[in-house]
């Protein structure tokens, strides 16, 4: 245990308290002692790399390539993904996936390259192998975009996982994004990242790391192309990232490159080429849709750690009533619980909660409830004893179920990578929708197991099903609450089937996107935990995760009243839009800041609410084709160096452009415009893009810019749906998508059509027409055209 880590065990301990600090002083004994006797000891080890190649197969898709110390298999699929895995390795058995992997594409050709090596030709995409193991993916136009090297691997002597290292070339010009929640992005720096879910144990900075999600998937952005590369193993392991250097030396580029290390599990890749969009529609393909929240969901959430009662979260919902303020859904912490434990009320503080939760929503306000896996270990409550008879928990490598230490004291730990123990704790549920909450917040799901020394989660020895494969943590603890999403997900199906799931994580993997969204976890309070907030959601949209946000505020101390404005301004054009703070944190409802800040808080809310059909029709494009509603500037133009740089503004959708202001006192900022006119939307100012302008940015708003020929869908005066049209530059078109869903409902795969718009300068006027077979139409809605010729 290093400095930093004793100064975290330290600080937890005292944090805790002291019965609490001495049952985690147990728990890091009891863990320690289950590792030093469950782990097959690390001894000798030999080095391979796989030798020179030696003859190959053709298959469906691909074909295999033999080499004298290993064998590789490659496939390409129909969508264009490509696969590869070394030593036998296959697309399945993978928690990332959705179901079965794609159908292999039959005009994709095995045969011989140059020098020895093989390559395998598709339309999109070919792969080439060299004699020695290294494999590029090239674009239909020759372009190499990624260049694996041999990959080596250490096995130990007497038998067990192998370590091994995998060394990836890219262009020079190359930027690197992904890995899943990240706090220095979104374009990562130079440094090493790890590949282990973790909780901070404290309000986290940019550049800690690892955070609650980790995922070994790049987004790799060059004038070659974007590509994404994903290697499908779940164990530990870190990535360092060296971007290249254009003339570097003697005038000779320096590529560059991604070392990936994994302390076991399979040597298997997937490889994705093409534009961002063509891109994420593939991956979402391969790993899943991403699950359509309901429209409450998207409006405003309020939350917090310390609604001790009744009283207070009617005392909060009246304050935003009598402010004139939105308000869609309430979040109860584990305050809520019975002593913290899940499925649980406390009865004192909340005698009547079901009478609550109807009252709310007469007023179209939601409630949302914290679950954390852990269950308290005491026989007598009624998940701990259904769970203990049904073997539903975690157990040693001995048999005896392990124990650690959670909010509610000693506890144990569902294994939910076993199905039926997912099926047991989906029905769970039923007690909370029977309390009347609507939505579901997993948290400590990492997992996390408070130790006062240590990694704060399970012993690595702990054993798990692993789908009837059998394994341990190692394996299971990156995709633990990946299944436990999945276990409620499903669960939540079954209960309530005629309503859309709301479920959102702290921790996830690779194919999260399929069960929900995430939030940032607890992000500090401070201007740098508000440009956090904003590289985290971006990040995780590149990763396949469209619906997240942060705690606005951040989750400890006391923003000031501009600092949380900016925020509370951020959130409002993200796609989970919530307040949040901690137990000790300062207050966050926004008339608690002054009157100034509630009135600019109030403009921002109105706004939100009018943009709903908008970030509705971005949910329902998210789920169909896998692109994020928060995308950065490059998504359209990724061969443009200046936006691939930007980190500090992004698109939501395609016809806006949001810059936020993040740094304190300002009241101008420049702004990177990729091509085309775009409008102030505050001012109707139209300016010319690519290029940077300077514009206001008063304390009142921040500034946002309308593509030109933007149709958006807002929500008018009456609450009606219509269409609001900003002008297109004269002689050009321009145009919208429109997905009509203000609902909650679940309409199984009979998903709401996609109305398409054009807007065209006719004469003096801006026409607008629904496009459909039998040519254009009037739209169904009130229009509103803005902007100038």
């Amino acid at each position: 245990m290093n400095g930093r880590d004793l100064v975290r065990s330290v600080k937890a301990v005292a944090s805790l308290g002291a019965a609490q600090g001495v049952r985690t002083v147990r728990a890091a004994w009891r863990r320690r002692r289950a590792d030093a006797t469950g782990l097959p000891a690390r001894g000798a080890e030999r080095a391979r790399v796989p030798g020179p190649v030696q003859d190959a197969t053709p298959g469906p898709g691909g074909g295999v390539v033999r080499f004298s110390r290993s064998e590789l298999r490659i496939l390409v699929a129909v969508n264009g993904a490509v696969f590869w895995g070394w030593d036998g390795a296959e697309p399945e058995p993978s928690y990332a996936l959705a179901g079965r992997c794609p159908e292999p594409d039959p005009r994709a050709v095995l045969e011989p390259d140059k020098d020895g090596g093989w390559r395998v030709v598709a339309e999109r995409v070919t792969v080439a192998v060299s004699r020695y193991g290294a494999v590029e993916v090239r674009t239909p136009g020759g372009v190499a975009l990624r260049r694996d090297l041999p990959p080596r691997w250490w096995e130990p002597v007497g038998g067990g996982p192998a370590r091994w290292m995998q060394r990836s070339e890219v262009g020079a010009d190359a930027r690197f994004f992904g890995l899943g929640g990240r706090s220095s992005g979104p374009r990562l720096p130079d440094g090493t990242y790890r590949l282990w879910n973790s909780d901070p144990g404290r309000a986290f900075v940019p550049g800690e790391d690892p955070l609650y999600i980790t995922m070994p998937v790049q987004l790799v952005v060059s004038d070659g192309g974007t590509h994404l590369a994903f290697h499908d193993s779940s164990w530990d392991g870190t990535v360092t990232l060296r971007e290249g250097e254009e003339g570097a030396g003697s005038g000779h580029d320096r590529a560059g490159t991604s070392e990936l290390r994994m302390d076991g599990g399979p040597l298997r890749c997937w490889v994705m080429v093409g534009t961002p969009a063509r891109v994420l529609l593939a991956w979402a393909s391969l790993t899943g849709a991403p699950a359509l929240p309901p429209a409450w969901a998207l409006g405003h959430h309020h939350a917090r750690w310390g609604f001790g009662s009744e009283q207070e979260v009617r005392r909060i919902v009246a304050g935003y009533l009598e402010h004139g303020l939105p308000l869609d859904a309430v979040h109860l912490d584990i305050d809520h619980l019975d002593a913290h434990q899940v499925f649980t009320v406390d009865q004192d503080r909340f005698p009547k909660l079901p009478v609550l939760a109807e009252e709310l929503r007469r007023d179209g306000i939601r409630l949302v409830s914290i679950v954390g896996p852990a269950v308290k270990a005491l026989p007598g409550k009624a998940v701990y004893d259904d769970g203990a008879a049904g073997e539903a928990f975690v157990r040693d490598a001995s048999g005896k179920v392990v124990e650690g230490v959670a909010w509610p004291g000693e506890a144990v730990f569902p294994d939910f990578t076993h199905a039926r123990v997912r099926e047991w704790w989906g029905g769970l549920y039923e007690e909370r929708l029977a309390q009347g909450f609507s939505g579901f917040w997993h948290d400590m799901n990492e997992p996390t197991s408070f130790t006062a020394f240590g990694e704060s989660t399970l012993p690595r020895s702990a054993r798990h099903s692993l789908e009837g494969r059998g394994g341990d943590h190692r394996e299971a603890h990156n995709v633990y609450a990946l299944c436990m999403a999945r276990a409620g997900f499903e669960g939540l199906r079954k209960l309530a089937p005629e309503e859309r799931p709301f479920l959102f994580s702290r921790s996830g993997w690779a194919g999260m996107q399929r069960f929900g969204g995430t939030w940032s976890g607890d992000v500090a309070t401070g201007w740098p935990g508000l440009r956090a907030s904003l590289a985290l959601v971006m990040g995780l949209g590149l990763c396949g995760v469209p619906y997240s946000g942060p705690d606005v505020g951040g989750f400890d101390g006391n923003p000031s009243p501009e600092l949380y404005l900016r925020w509370f301004q951020l959130g409002a054009y993200l796609p989970l839009f919530r307040t949040h703070a901690g137990l000790r944190a300062g207050r966050r409802e926004p008339w608690e800041f002054g009157g100034e800040v509630l009135e600019h808080a109030r403009a921002a809310l109105v706004e939100r609410r009018r943009l709903l059909p908008y970030f509705m029709t971005l949910a329902h494009l998210a789920r169909r084709t896998g692109a994020p509603y928060v995308r950065p500037l490059w998504w359209a133009a990724p061969e443009e160096r200046a936006l691939r740089d930007c980190d500090d503004a992004f698109l939501l959708g395609d016809s806006l452009l949001v810059a936020p202001v993040l740094d304190p006192g300002a009241d101008r900022r420049a702004v990177q415009l990729p091509w085309g006119r775009w409008y102030d939307t505050a001012t109707g100012r139209a300016y010319e893009g690519p290029g940077q302008v300077l514009v206001d940015a008063p304390l009142g708003r921040i500034p946002v810019f309308a593509r030109a020929g933007a149709v958006l869908p807002v929500r008018g005066e009456d609450g009606g749906l219509e269409l609001e049209v900003w002008a297109p530059a004269r002689g050009r078109t321009g145009g919208g998508l429109v997905v009509p869903d203000g609902g909650d409902g679940w309409d199984g795969w009979d998903e709401p059509e996609i109305e398409r718009y054009t807007a065209r300068w006719t004469g003096s006027r801006v026409v607008v027409e629904r496009e459909g077979e039998d040519g254009g139409g009037a739209p169904p809605y009130p229009v509103r055209v803005r902007g100038g010729g």
